[in-house]
């Protein structure tokens, strides 16, 4: 075998193994690998620096960050730089900033990726991490079509990568209790489920504005359409505000996709859907006051409708023998005593974090299954896009959640995908 091709198997081999156990590498004060993990984040927008940056420079080596926005790059690197000092009482000054995130991607020193970017950006930038030998911490919605998750799925799968989607309620513990309570049969049998959550996304619109100087806006669009820019979709940082993208079908799903990632995920979670999800969609009928509503094919009923209204986003199981309300605020029961109820060693138990953010970080070291996995976050994805056509076609879908296809339905199957512009694709 020549040398040339000797390193680069030698390297494959590594390649899978970047996590070695510390009596492997040295003595007892040597530092494994699997104490270093150096991550790097795509996006550097409110939910990239608000949220996910703190959480993971505290709990690991976060080293660098792309964005197409000059200001918010900076901004990124300040409050890394501070979060890093504080929680390793040293000054930290070796952050790396990228106005293309390809070269963040190249970087040998980097084990994994935070893809905090808008949801039209999630797939590409995905699989090309995981082309990358990167591990993938990825916002939700994880996708932004059924298509684009079937292909992070198999990105994943080829280059044999850990994804952890940003499926947080999962790591709370009434979200957990409440799917306990609910998968044990401590309200019977489950004969409906009410999803709250606000409506699903519009064309988009807004007038043209100029393109702010420190920001790139084809990098921006991506592999998405190209349109005008208006500040609801990259707002400057005076405005301290979460963006509007996500109302718009181009960039993101609504409400329907942005919080049902998280409402619609409990609810699979508690019925144990996980890799499956309805077959039929149904939408309201006009002048009926009827919601829309999913049926599984084991007959349980689901619907979106803001059956609490002054609670905003939350879930309400229906069984025969009792109810269950659950929010990021509240968890209500019937009976009562349910919510403090424990649930013993011999009953289901869920996969249990109190840590999303390390749960991911664990799951690089050992390489098992994180707590929510890509085929989990494409199937809560799916739901949602689904539910958004069905809205958008005013008419009932079938669905084969095996296939992954309509039934009998051409036009719903062309949308399972969406546009993608080039030099982009979705090729795993």
């Amino acid at each position: 075998m020549k040398r040339r091709n000797f390193i680069r198997s030698g390297a494959l081999a590594i390649a899978g193994f970047t996590i070695l156990p510390r009596h492997i590498l040295g003595g007892t004060n040597f530092v494994a690998p699997s104490d270093q993990i150096n991550l790097g984040i795509i996006g550097c927008g409110a939910q990239g620096r608000w949220t996910l940056a703190p959480e993971f420079a505290r709990r690991a080596n976060l080293i660098a960050a792309a964005d197409c926005e000059s200001r918010q790059l900076k901004a990124m690197q300040e409050i890394v730089e501070k979060e890093t000092e504080k929680a390793k009482g040293q000054a930290y000054k070796g952050f790396k900033l990228y106005a293309d995130y390809h070269e963040l991607l190249n970087r040998s020193d980097i084990d994994g990726v935070i893809i905090a970017t808008p949801d039209h950006w999630h797939a590409v930038q995905t699989i090309e991490a995981c082309r990358a030998g990167k591990d993938v911490y990825v916002e939700k919605p994880m996708s932004h079509s059924i298509e684009e998750g079937r292909a992070m799925a198999d990105a994943v799968e080829k280059y044999n990568r850990v994804l952890q989607v940003g499926n947080m309620q999962r790591s709370w513990r009434n979200f957990r209790h409440a799917c306990e309570l609910v998968r044990n049969g401590y309200i019977g049998e489950i004969k409906e489920v009410k999803v709250s959550i606000g409506p699903p996304p519009v064309k988009y619109d807004l007038p043209a504005q100029p393109v702010p100087k420190t920001l790139d806006w084809e990098m921006w669009i991506g592999p998405a359409p190209m349109n005008v820019y208006n500040e609801e979709l990259a707002p400057p940082m005076e405005r301290n505000m979460f963006p509007n993208w996500r109302n718009y079908k181009e960039y993101g799903g609504g409400m329907i996709c942005d919080w049902g990632a998280h409402m619609f995920d409990i609810a699979q979670w508690a019925l144990g859907m996980d890799d499956s999800g309805p077959i039929e969609f149904t939408p309201p009928e006009e002048g009926e006051l009827r919601p829309l509503s999913m049926r599984y094919a084991n007959g349980t009923v689901m619907t979106h409708e803001p059956f609490r209204k002054a609670d905003g986003n939350a879930v309400r199981f229906i069984g025969s023998d009792g109810v269950i309300d659950i929010s990021r605020s509240f968890l209500d029961t019937i009976p009562a005593k349910l919510q403090d109820e424990v649930i013993g060693e011999d009953k289901i138990k869920l996969y249990k974090s109190d840590d999303h953010y390390n749960d991911f970080l664990t799951s690089m070291k050992t390489r098992k299954q994180p707590l929510s996995t890509v085929e989990i976050g494409h199937r809560t994805a799916s739901l949602c896009h689904i539910v958004n056509l069905c809205y958008e076609f005013d008419r009932k879908l079938v669905w084969n959640p095996e296939k992954e296809e309509f039934f009998f339905d051409d036009e719903a199957n062309k949308r399972r995908g969406n546009p993608i512009r080039e030099p982009y694709s979705l090729k795993v």
